[in-house]
């Protein structure tokens, strides 16, 4: 029953507060179920493994991942996804500078000089994503 009221508030928030993100996140998640993606739950989010995505995206409510993700990956995601929740509108600012950081990062996994770049939590967004994540959706 915990679990329940927690996920009430979270989605609560997330069609208030944070209402820019998710509707965004819902939008997708229609389209994909419209091309036959099946969604997952991962906690009270609405998950989705796409297939040739790289890493993860939060939207909101919506998770969107790899196929076979690991669990560092979705806890990083729902931690996003209480981001929205916190910084409500700005938090649209936040995913473009996170979208911008994980796709410089993938060029440098590519092009093979990862190691020339600080550790990938080191932006504060980044990192507090992780820490929620592990903190509200880890293994216990």
């Amino acid at each position: 029953m915990k679990n329940f009221f927690k996920g009430l508030g979270f989605w609560l928030l997330s069609l208030t507060w944070g209402v820019v993100m998710t509707t965004v996140g819902l939008v997708v998640a229609l389209a994909l179920m419209l091309v036959g993606c099946k969604p997952k739950l991962f906690h009270h989010y609405i998950w989705f493994e796409v297939k040739g995505m790289g890493g993860g995206c939060s939207l909101g409510g919506v998770i969107l991942t790899s196929e076979n993700p690991s669990l560092h990956t979705l806890q990083h995601e729902a931690g996003h996804g209480i981001q929205n929740t916190i910084f409500g509108p700005v938090f649209v600012i936040i995913s473009i500078c996170s979208f911008v950081r994980c796709a410089y990062y993938n060029y440098h996994i590519k092009k093979g000089t990862l190691h020339t770049l600080k550790p990938y939590d080191s932006a504060w967004y980044e990192g507090g994503a992780t820490r929620l994540g592990t903190k509200y959706f880890g293994v216990k």
